[in-house]
C-alpha cells in the first residue's frame, strides 16, 4: 500500500490518541500551530477516563519534590533515570494549577483546599482526585472542553492509525483508516503517538478494549529504539467474577484502610512486605499469587466493611455501583479481588520531552518510555506523566516548525500482508490472551518464556500469510508483536527487578542488570 497512491492531508503536527497525553499534547501544541488529533474511538473511550485512582503531585508544604522524587525513584527498583523522575515531579503543581484555572474540578475540604490522598510507595498524601473515584474521567472532560475551544486543533474519532510513514530515519505521518475516509495519508511536520497501553494482549486486564499497543508496534516496524518491554505492571485488585468484565478496585480503596483476606478470612499481607496492603502493587500482586496458592483458590477479598455505606458511596460512588451490579454490598461484603493487567511500564524510548530516536516521531504517555517509572510505576505517577511529557511534546512538536511534507520515497511499515487466507481472529485473540497470561506474566521462568516465544512466532508467521482488513486484525497483529516483545526482553533479563519476576532468578542482580533492555527491530541491547 504506497502511501503516495492513497488521498491525503496535511498537517504541522499531528497527535495519535486522545487521553491525557494525546489531548495535552495537542492543546499545547495547537496554540502555535495546526494540529490533528487522532482517535481509535471515542473521545471517552480511552486509559484516562477509566482511571479511578488520582494524580501525584507536590502539593502541600509537609511535601517536597524532593520526598517525590525519592519515593518515585525507590519504587522503580534501580533504573528510574533520575534527571527525568526530577523534570517531571517538578512539572506537576504547575499542571494541576493549569487544570484549575482550566476548571477542574476536584475535591476539597471545608477549608477550600485541595483533599491529598495516600497510596502505596508515596510517603506523603499528594493524591488528587476528583468526585472520589473518578478522577480520570474528571480530567478527560475538562480536556476534551479545552481542545473544543482551540482553533487550530481539530479532533477526529474511530480512526484506526495503521502504520507510521518513513524517509529514511525521519517520521512523515501516518496511514490511517475510518468508515468515512477509507484508506487515507496524513502528512504531519511532527507526529505524537499516545497510543496507550498493552493490557489487552493479557486475558485478565484492567484495560479498555482499545489498549492493544497499536503504538509501540508501528513505532517498532518504523525503527524506533523501545525500552523496558518486559516490565508490565498487574494491578492486584480487579473485582472477579466468574464470566463477567473485570473491572477495577482502586488502590485509594487499600489507602482507605481495605484489607486483603483469602477465603479462610485471614490477612496475609502483613505477612509478605511490613507496608502490608500499601506495598508496591508488584509486591502485592505476587502476594496474592503465592496466597492462592496455598489455600487453592481463584481468588482473594478486599474487606470494606470498616467503613459505613455512607461513606463508601461517597468516596467511591463507581467502584460502589458496579459492585451493586454484581450484586455485592461493599459495606456489608468481602469484594472478590484478582490481580490483572494493568500498566506497560516499559515502550518507546525517549528523553523526557517525548523526542524518540526518529526524527520528527514524539510519544508520551503509556506508549513510551522516559526512564520516569524505571522497572515499576507508583500508584498515581502515570496520568502525572502523561500530562507533564505530553504538554513537553506538544509544545517541542510545534516549537521545531517541521513543515509536512510529501516524499517520493516515504514508505509504510505496514502490519498486513501479501495474500488472503483463512484465519479465525477471535479463536487466535483468544489463545494469545491466554497463553500471555500463562506464560509471561506475574511470575515468569525461562522454560515457559521459550515455550511462549516459539508459539507467539508460530501465530505470527500464520498472520503474515493473511490480508487482515479491519480494526480488530490490525490490532491483533500489534498484538502478536508487542507479546513477542515483551517476551523477548523477559528472557533477556535473568534476575528479578520491578514487575519483572523470575522463578528460576528470584534475586535482583545490580552487577549485571542494572542498565535497560534497548530492543530495535531483531536486536537487543
Amino acid at each position: 500500500m504506497s502511501p503516495l497512491h492513497l488521498p491525503s492531508e496535511q498537517v504541522d503536527v499531528l497527535v495519535v490518541g486522545g487521553g491525557v497525553a494525546g489531548l495535552s499534547a495537542a492543546i499545547a501544541s495547537a496554540e502555535h500551530c495546526s494540529t490533528l488529533a487522532l482517535l481509535k474511538g471515542s473521545r471517552t473511550k480511552t486509559a484516562t477516563d477509566w482511571a479511578q485512582g488520582g494524580m501525584a503531585a507536590v502539593l502541600s508544604e509537609a511535601d517536597s519534590v524532593d520526598l517525590h522524587v525519592k519515593d518515585t525513584t525507590a519504587v522503580a527498583a534501580g533504573l528510574a533515570h533520575d534527571d527525568v523522575v526530577a523534570e517531571i515531579v517538578g512539572d506537576g503543581p504547575r499542571v494541576v494549577q493549569r487544570w484549575l484555572e482550566w476548571g477542574g474540578q476536584f475535591d476539597k475540604g471545608d477549608d477550600g483546599k485541595l483533599l491529598l490522598a495516600m497510596e502505596g510507595g508515596h510517603s506523603k498524601e499528594r493524591i488528587i482526585h476528583a468526585n472520589g473515584d473518578q478522577t480520570g474521567a474528571e480530567i478527560q472532560r475538562l480536556l476534551i472542553a479545552r481542545a473544543a475551544a482551540m482553533p487550530r486543533l481539530a479532533v477526529r474519532e474511530e480512526t484506526f492509525v495503521l502504520d507510521l510513514v518513513t524517509q529514511g530515519d525521519s517520521v512523515r505521518g501516518v496511514i490511517a483508516w475510518s468508515h468515512e475516509l477509507g484508506y487515507h495519508v496524513v502528512w504531519a511536520g511532527s507526529t505524537i503517538l499516545c497510543t496507550g497501553g498493552i493490557g489487552r494482549v493479557y486475558r485478565e486486564s484492567s484495560n479498555p478494549k482499545v489498549a492493544t499497543g497499536d503504538g509501540i508496534a508501528m513505532a517498532y516496524r518504523a525503527g524506533a529504539t523501545l525500552r523496558g518491554m518486559e516490565f508490565v505492571q498487574f494491578h492486584p485488585t480487579v473485582l472477579y467474577v466468574a464470566g463477567m468484565a473485570r473491572f477495577l478496585v482502586s488502590e485509594t480503596a487499600r489507602g482507605e484502610g481495605g484489607k486483603l483476606v483469602d477465603r479462610t478470612g485471614e490477612r496475609f499481607m502483613p505477612d509478605y512486605h511490613p507496608d502490608a496492603e500499601l506495598a508496591p502493587r508488584d509486591v502485592v500482586s505476587r502476594a496474592i499469587i503465592t496466597q492462592l496458592a496455598k489455600v487453592r483458590d481463584t481468588h482473594v477479598y478486599l474487606d470494606m466493611r470498616h467503613l459505613s455505606t455512607g461513606h463508601l458511596q461517597h468516596r467511591f460512588p463507581v467502584i460502589f455501583r458496579a459492585c451493586a451490579d454484581f450484586g455485592i454490598d461493599m459495606a456489608n461484603e468481602l469484594i472478590p479481588v484478582h490481580p490483572a493487567a494493568h500498566y506497560m511500564v516499559g515502550g518507546v524510548a525517549s528523553d523526557s520531552t517525548g523526542r524518540t530516536n526518529l526524527v520528527g516521531l514524539y510519544v508520551a504517555g503509556e506508549v513510551g518510555s522516559t526512564g520516569f517509572h524505571g522497572a515499576n510505576r507508583m500508584g498515581s505517577n502515570s496520568l502525572l506523566e502523561g500530562a507533564v511529557v505530553g504538554d513537553r511534546a506538544g509544545r517541542d512538536a510545534a516549537l521545531c516548525q517541521r513543515k509536512p511534507r510529501m516524499g517520493t520515497d516515504a514508505e509504510p511499515h505496514p502490519a498486513r500482508a501479501s495474500h488472503a487466507g483463512s484465519l479465525d481472529p477471535n479463536d487466535l485473540d483468544d489463545a494469545l490472551r491466554s497463553l500471555m497470561w500463562r506464560m509471561v506474566s506475574i511470575e515468569r521462568d525461562g522454560a515457559k518464556l521459550e515455550a511462549a516465544a516459539r508459539r507467539l512466532a508460530a501465530w505470527n508467521g500464520i498472520v503474515t500469510q493473511r490480508v487482515l482488513g479491519d480494526p480488530f486484525g490490525w490490532s491483533l497483529v500489534n498484538k502478536l508483536t508487542v507479546s513477542e516483545l515483551i517476551t523477548q526482553a523477559a528472557r533477556a533479563r535473568t534476575e528479578s527487578r520491578g514487575t519483572h519476576y523470575r522463578r528460576d532468578f528470584i534475586e535482583r542482580d545490580d552487577a549485571e542488570w542494572q542498565r535497560d533492555i534497548h530492543i530495535r527491530r531483531e536486536s537487543a541491547t
